[in-house]
């Protein structure tokens, strides 16, 4: 008996950071700054790695890479905006009270 040769599909991985991107750029959000930073130098290795080998990495895993890298920017830029805001909250209050003639 003959047998057919047909290629053998090997099941697809996930990327290996795909679920630390997520979880890092959900706590870039919700904790601190430097962990949306690290998520995105992450999810850069993890993009590059994808795009070399797409048919080796499942798409699922690639997606928790952007939305870890999405989660990351968001948290990146409200943490910004909340650093503006503080810091124009001082120089509101130090104004007023040097209006004030608090500083004589």
């Amino acid at each position: 008996m003959e047998q057919s040769q047909q290629p053998q599909l090997q099941p697809q991985q996930p990327l290996p950071n795909a679920t630390m991107i997520l979880v890092l750029g959900i706590l870039s959000i919700v904790v601190c700054f430097i962990t949306g930073i690290i998520a995105l130098v992450m999810a850069k290795k993890e993009t590059e790695l994808y795009n070399n080998n797409p048919g080796v990495y499942s798409e699922s895993s690639f997606s928790s890479v952007k939305a870890g890298k999405i989660c990351s920017i968001i948290g990146l830029i409200l943490w910004g905006i909340g650093i503006l805001v503080y810091v124009a909250i001082i120089a509101f209050f130090v104004s007023a009270a040097g209006a004030a003639g608090g500083f004589n």
